[in-house]
């Protein structure tokens, strides 16, 4: 099963993908706010990679309530499911930048370089999260 993991910014978009075991990163897409654009452009991914699911963040407050991003997400996901009809699921992406960030700078990468590869890598972290979570409940 092929799964493409997705790390909705402000700006960008951070794109996973897996064969369902280990999540690999693939690439990242400036958007700056252009649904209609970013859409398009993941037409074109989905074409090529015919994953089976997509697995969206979802950016919740600390307290667990819906962050401003968190209802673009939401939207997101409707849009995704209407132009797809692909099964989109919600995963937790909650200190996902944090901890992307953390493996960045353990591996001594520069600021610069970390901020173009950021979001790329957090989608990884959420992609990966689903499926351990998946495999766990099968065990």
């Amino acid at each position: 099963m092929t799964y493409l993991g997705l790390d909705l910014g402000t700006k960008t978009l951070g794109i996973s993908k897996s064969n369902g075991v280990i999540a690999t990163p693939y690439k990242t897409i400036r958007h700056d706010n252009d649904y209609n654009f970013l859409i398009q452009e993941l037409t074109k991914i989905i074409d090529e990679f015919k994953p089976q699911k997509l697995i969206l963040g979802n950016p919740k407050n600390m307290n667990n309530t819906i962050s401003e991003m968190g209802k673009i997400v939401l939207d997101f996901k409707a849009q995704l499911e209407k132009k797809f009809s692909l099964e989109v699921i919600l995963e937790d992406e909650r200190l996902t930048s944090k901890i992307s960030n953390d493996v960045l700078i353990e591996h001594d990468i520069s600021r610069k370089k970390r901020k173009a590869v950021v979001d790329n890598l957090a989608s990884v972290v959420i992609l990966q999260s689903y499926l351990d979570r998946k495999d766990k409940k099968y065990e």
